[in-house]
Parts: structure tokens; sequence; C-alpha cells
């Protein structure tokens, strides 16, 4: 089924469905977000960055949404910002309008890690650049065999340090080799990205897709109360000590407790069936 994602943001009025990127919900609970430039490689624009951070604050308030893929179509995951509409103008900026920019695309990262929702990204092709940071900012990876990743912004005079690149990367594969791919910027294939532990798994092309939304659709059948408290504290406890993290996840086993999703589990092994979750 596709939605107007808009339409879920509140007091926010209802706009065009962006041109840009695809956005359907399923019956299984998954919402599919396919960037969808394929003659531009999926590069995005101001307003793809504006419409992808608006969405996933609006899937917040999505009940039926219980897990989200992104993907891009054609040959490319996606390649980055858009060399043509984006370069151009920042030349013309100020720091000021720099800064709105680069919180922007940072304000993209936040709320996808901010989204106590599962968020699967299939890699279908050239990952670069920011695009190469919003497959950072997902929770799993699936990527085409053969493709490749690249953490480009050094080599085009930025820092390597973009939209959590510095922040997420080192957690993935280690400082040492965060520090490699951030400052050279190299291409890495998928088989050495999931040999370094960057991505999830690395299967045909034909099945990237296939396999995000079957990964994307097992989550959403799972408790989202859960898996969301999952996500958050994976996100607070890396930089925490252990006896904070003991503290946060005795605090967060026992709101989960409260959950009628734990109550179903145990009716559902007592009973001999499978669980029923309904993420509350």
């Amino acid at each position: 089924m596709s939605i107007l994602f808009m339409e879920t943001v509140p007091m926010q009025q209802a706009r065009p469905a962006p041109k840009s990127f695809r956005y359907d919900e399923r019956d299984d609970g998954v919402a599919v977000i396919t960037l969808d430039r394929p003659d531009k490689l999926n590069a995005l624009t101001f307003e793809v960055y504006a419409e992808l951070r608006d969405l996933f604050a609006a899937l917040s308030f999505r009940e039926p949404v219980r897990a989200v893929v992104i993907t891009g179509s054609g040959r490319a995951f996606c390649s980055g910002g858009d060399v043509n509409s984006i370069i151009g103008e920042l030349f013309a900026r100020d720091t000021r309008g720099l800064l709105e920019f680069t919180q922007m695309t940072c304000d993209l990262v936040r709320n996808m890690r901010r989204l106590k929702k599962p968020v699967v990204a299939a890699l279908n092709g050239t990952t670069a650049g920011a695009g190469a940071a919003i497959a950072l900012a997902s929770d799993l990876r699936i990527a085409a065999a053969g493709t490749k990743i690249a953490f480009l912004f050094a080599k085009v005079g930025l820092a390597g340090a973009d939209m959590g690149a510095a922040h997420l990367l080192p957690r993935y594969v280690g400082l040492a080799k965060a520090t490699e791919l951030l400052m050279f910027g190299d291409a890495v294939v998928a088989e050495d990205a999931l040999a370094m532990g960057l991505h999830n798994a690395v299967v045909p092309v034909d099945e990237v897709l296939p396999t995000a939304i079957a990964w994307a659709s097992r989550l959403a059948a799972g408790p989202t109360f859960a898996l969301g408290v999952t996500k958050e504290l994976l996100d607070e406890e890396q930089d925490g000590s252990l006896f904070s993290a003991l503290d946060n996840e005795a605090r967060a086993q026992a709101m989960c407790m409260q959950t009628s999703d734990f109550r179903e589990a145990y009716d559902a092994f007592v009973e001999k069936r499978p669980a029923r979750f309904t993420g509350r």
C-alpha cells in the first residue's frame, strides 16, 4: 500500500509525494523506501535530504510500520550528494547557510537512529559518500556481491567525519580500519566489508531486496517495543561503563516485562504455539 508519509506527521499539512524516492507499506508491517533517481545513481538533492529526514521522523508515529527497508533503483544504492545541484549552491552560502545544510544531513542520520524500529539497508549497487553514511546509520546492511562502498568525503576535501561516520564506523570495523577508510576514502568491495564486520550479509544482486524484506518482515513480526529498546541501548552503551550499562539494562528489562509482548511470549511457550507479537 502506497501512502503519503506526510499524512502521518502530527500537526503537519500533507504535501505531494516526493519524486526522487518511492515509499510503500506492506501488509507485514514493513515500509520500503526506494531512492529513485537511477539516471543519477540516486544522488541526493537538498529536497531529498529534507524529505528523508522528515520521513524517518514521521515513521515514529506510523504504528502499522514496524520495520523499514531502504534501497535504491537501478545500479546504485546511493552515490551521495548530487554534485550539480548541491555543490554550486554551497559555494554561494555563508557559514550560517553551510551549517544549515550540514545540520540537515546530520538530522537525517539522527532521525534514523532515533527511530525505535529496525532499519535494514538493501545495498543493491554503488554506495558512496552520503549514501555510505545512510547505510551506516541503518541497523543492518545486506549488499549485492561485488558492489562497493566508499566514504568519499576526504577525497573531495571534506572531513571523513561526516553524518556520524566517525562515531559509527569504528563500532563496526574498529578504530584502525575506520581511520583508514575515512582518511583514504577508498572503495571496499562487499565481500571485504562483510569480512571486516561492516556488512551483515552479501548475496547475489537479485536477492538483495528480497533478503532485506525477509529480514525486516521477521523483525516486524517481533516485539517492536523491545527491539526499539535494544536499538536505543546499543547506541547509548558504547561510550559508557559496564556498570552504567547494567543499570540501564536493568531498567529497560523491567519496562519490557510490563509489555503485552512479554506476556504473549510466555503464553505462547506454555501453549506450544508461535508467539503473536503486537508491539505493545
